[in-house]
């Protein structure tokens, strides 16, 4: 008994530290409008990037011809064409490759590496088009590059530094277009780069040349970002002329936003942290009460050991005794025998820590709308955010979470015009359609 009661302890604290009442989420979204305003305000003056993307035209639904896109994010990349037809947002075609990038081009040179993929995007091109080519046409090509970089101009960005599994020096403080442009010109492939954004951007465009609209693209997965619309008049840092549509893509790079009311945003809301978020409280909860037993904790000691697929997988257990907690605890933790009641805890902690960062995301998002002055209820104009991403496509608890806290932060009547929408793959299709809208 003495262990149940430890635990109940551990999970009553942590219950009560992880609460996201309305009045804080709140809080958190005018903050985010806040930084947002101080990011555009001067390059620098605040904790959430506001980048410019130089994308001021985006997808309408009427252009047409072939487009390529290039999909650069991690270990895998992804070439596709796409076919528009020109009227009534009609994607006539969409092919797509996926390729694996072998590890050792990861860790080589800038030329080895864009070389690759210059090669492989020559073979698709060559595989879809046959004798067909691009009647003397050059073939416009999106490249979308989810990797920090110093954007130019809506063609060119220097890259900032490599994430994830790269470290290819020569890269970095390169031009990333130019690199690609040289290899596939060193490959005899007649492409031209259009446009270069990141998985936000694409999330966006892909949602727009559907639905006119979207006003945010939102990225919930491994990682989180957002790109949204905002007036070009409204971006005192912009120092060249204002486009003559009278709007600009801003990619904002929430993920290292915080304020007073708490520590960094990713590190709450995102797919990388949530397993490792819960692996901590069980850890805590195995030390100090003893509930699982006389374990080896090796396993339950060591980091990102615990997955978010994990607990997505425990926190949706619908069987009686549940199972699949039963399962995942003794696969990925070696913690067995335990009782319906400890089951029942560790569903519980999932459930604190995914709908907090579930609510947190709602703030994040509500932010926007509120730095657009569309989460009132005076301006009835539809607004439509899209979100991609595995962490808002697989978790079921979690995507339907951010949707309910959304609509209790704007209230009922302005929620009735706003729309939460799903965008799958935008970061591909997305790409070749900023290319088609950059060069029609």
């Amino acid at each position: 008994m003495a262990a149940a009661a430890g635990a109940e302890k551990v999970v009553a604290e942590l219950r009560e530290r992880c609460a996201t009442p309305a009045s804080l989420l709140l809080d958190v979204a005018s903050a985010m409008a806040v930084e947002m305003g101080a990011g555009l305000e001067k390059e620098g003056g605040s904790r959430v990037k506001m980048l410019l993307s130089f994308v001021d035209k985006l997808p309408t639904g009427r252009e047409e011809g072939l487009f390529y896109g290039l999909d650069l994010g991690g270990t895998n990349f992804r070439v596709l064409k796409v076919h528009l037809g020109g009227s009534k947002k009609h994607v006539v075609s969409c092919e797509s490759r996926e390729v694996t990038i072998p590890p050792h081009l990861m860790s080589g040179t800038s030329s080895e590496l864009f070389g690759f993929i210059a090669g492989e995007l020559g073979k698709f091109v060559a595989e879809e088009e046959g004798a067909n080519m691009s009647n003397g046409k050059k073939r416009e090509l999106g490249f979308t590059f989810s990797f920090p970089v110093r954007q130019r101009s809506v063609a060119s960005g220097t890259l900032v530094k490599w994430t994830k599994a790269f470290s290819i020096d020569d890269a970095v403080g390169e031009d990333v277009v130019a690199e690609l442009q040289t290899a596939m010109g060193k490959q005899g492939l007649d492409m031209h780069v259009a446009a270069l954004i990141n998985d936000a951007v694409g999330t966006l465009a892909g949602a727009r040349y559907y639905d006119e609209d979207v006003v945010a693209g939102v990225i919930f997965g491994t990682g989180t970002n957002a790109a949204y619309v905002e007036k070009a008049n409204a971006i005192p840092k912009w120092e060249g002329e204002l486009p003559h549509w009278g709007d600009m893509v801003i990619n904002m790079e929430w993920g290292n936003f915080y304020s007073s009311h708490l520590p960094i945003y990713e590190k709450l809301t995102s797919g990388m942290y949530l397993g490792e978020i819960v692996r901590r409280v069980l850890l805590k909860l195995s030390l100090q009460s003893g509930i699982f037993g006389a374990i080896d904790n090796s396993k339950l000691k060591t980091h990102f050991h615990l997955r978010t697929p994990h607990i997505s997988a425990m926190h949706h257990d619908e069987t009686p005794d549940l199972k699949i907690v039963a399962e995942k605890l003794h696969q990925t933790l070696e913690i067995t025998d335990t009782s319906l009641e400890t089951r029942k805890m560790v569903v519980e902690i999932c459930d604190i820590v995914a709908k907090r960062a579930a609510r947190l995301a709602a703030a994040g998002v509500a932010g926007i709308l509120m730095k657009l002055g569309r989460n009132g209820c005076v301006d009835k104009q539809r607004s439509v955010i899209a979100i991609d991403g595995g962490l808002f496509e697989h978790y079921t608890k979690f995507r339907e979470c951010l949707e309910s806290t959304l609509g209790e932060l704007l209230g009922e009547e302005a929620s009735k015009s706003v729309v939460v929408k799903h965008a799958n793959d935008g970061s591909g299709i997305g790409a070749a359609l900023i290319a088609a809208s950059q060069s029609q």
